[in-house]
């Protein structure tokens, strides 16, 4: 018997607990989303953040141009790469992202061409289960916890509009 294999636009994809696929997410204090991005289960976090970050868009009270570059930024170890610090330091954008054992243990064994440990600011770390909040929010909509939504852009417009309901809670 051959796998069935998923069309593009359905958004699943193999992971450990079967077809699945993941809410990458940014958020503003409080539990609010502000930015979303659906992706199949198989697919890591990291390459995702400059998508995430590059959705948002927070419009100005007196108008021009929307604000699209956060204060901060803070993730998990997942979200920890050389190329979304390089993307976070070019646009002046603090972040908070620890970095994983492995990368440390690189980074020191290159000597002084690994260049200097990152910085973490324990403080706005403790802050980062806001997102895990928001997706656990999230999924209190049990359309989002249990996709029946076949189509991606089905899915999405059913997680967008759960993120509507959080903002307007509060």
């Amino acid at each position: 018997m051959t796998p069935r294999h998923h069309r593009p636009d359905e958004g699943l994809g193999r992971s450990r607990g079967g077809l699945t696929c993941k809410i990458h997410l940014a958020g503003e204090g409080g539990c609010r989303p502000m930015a979303l991005l659906l992706t199949p289960g198989q697919w890591g976090d990291a390459p995702q953040m400059v998508e995430v970050l590059g959705r948002i868009r927070v419009p100005r009270p007196l108008g021009g141009r929307p604000r699209t570059r956060p204060d901060h930024v803070s993730g998990d170890k997942a979200y920890s790469s050389r190329r979304n610090r390089r993307y976070l330091r070019r646009r002046h954008i603090r972040h908070t992202i620890p970095e994983p054992k492995d990368q440390r243990a690189n980074r020191r064994r290159k000597g002084r061409e690994g260049g200097r440990p990152t910085g973490f600011e324990h403080d706005h770390y403790r802050r980062r289960n806001e997102v895990e909040r928001t997706i656990n929010r999230l999924k209190n909509s049990r359309a989002v916890a249990t996709r029946y939504d076949k189509r991606a852009y089905v899915f999405h417009g059913t997680v967008t509009a759960a993120a509507i309901r959080l903002w307007l809670r509060q």
